[in-house]
């Protein structure tokens, strides 16, 4: 069971119980909001587990982020408990490149009202901060940023809009995953040498304002009309922008192998 009052509080929701499309889009945004999607634990030697119960105290009382199968496990959990219907999918991540790449990639499903939601708080600063109706070839805008959902053989993919030209997200297919599938996805994700969260510091979080990035020492802020890039000096500057940016504190001993 969540801890739904400690959830609330940690992601600074102060909405109704109600099972509607209100609540699951505050829900959503708030979450996506001040849960940062971040890999610190890996790059420490931390393994990540994907039991609801590491997951509940390391997002929601450790205050800490994570990735794809922490925050949306964690959201499944919390939308189940409240009422909602939900199915949980698995997608391969494109970012814009045609290579085929493994199911690495969690999101939901919510039926609510005769319609199918996706509900994803877990793709970082490029995510959709509320969730989209599943009317594939519409195009919907979230803040600054358009989204869509289009047919591609057997697979779906989404979308964003990028200096005019549609980039693909992910590819996904509607078969209900397991937790063993994700159980299996996270250990090459956060074990193997080839896993870019193994080898690269990822801190994202995005806000209707813009989009806060970092990757090792490179920090950015999209605004949706431009993007500001510099360099970190070193690591207690990380630390900083880690602490003022994305509300992560750490030791003053830490250091990250970067």
């Amino acid at each position: 069971m969540i801890d739904l009052r400690a959830y609330f509080k940690r992601i600074g929701f102060g909405g109704g119980r109600k099972t509607d499309r209100d609540c699951l889009d505050a829900l959503h945004q708030a979450h996506a909001n001040n849960i940062p999607f971040e890999n610190l634990d890996i790059l420490l030697g931390r393994p990540i587990q994907v039991d609801l119960t590491s997951i509940q105290n390391k997002l929601v009382h450790q205050r800490r982020g994570g990735y794809c199968f922490e925050h949306n496990l964690l959201m499944a959990a919390v939308l189940e408990q409240s009422g909602f219907a939900v199915t949980k999918l698995a997608a391969r991540v494109r970012l814009g490149s045609d290579q085929v790449r493994a199911r690495t990639h969690m999101l939901l499903m919510v039926a609510l009202d005769e319609l199918s939601l996706l509900v994803d708080v877990g793709f970082g600063a490029q995510g959709y901060q509320r969730p989209l109706p599943f009317v594939p070839g519409e195009v919907f805008r979230r803040f600054q940023w358009l989204y869509r959902v289009v047919a591609e053989d057997h697979a779906w993919v989404l979308q964003s809009l990028q200096d005019g030209r549609w980039i693909d997200l992910y590819a996904f297919t509607l078969e209900p995953q397991h937790w063993i599938d994700y159980k299996v996805a996270n250990h090459y994700v956060s074990t193997h040498p080839d896993s870019q969260f193994a080898r690269q510091l990822i801190v994202q979080r995005p806000t209707p304002e813009a989009r806060y990035s970092l990757h090792d020492f490179a920090f950015s802020i999209d605004r949706g009309t431009c993007i500001e890039t510099r360099t970190l000096a070193d690591q207690a500057a990380l630390f900083e922008v880690l602490a003022d940016t994305f509300d992560l504190h750490f030791p003053p001993e830490t250091r990250l192998p970067l």
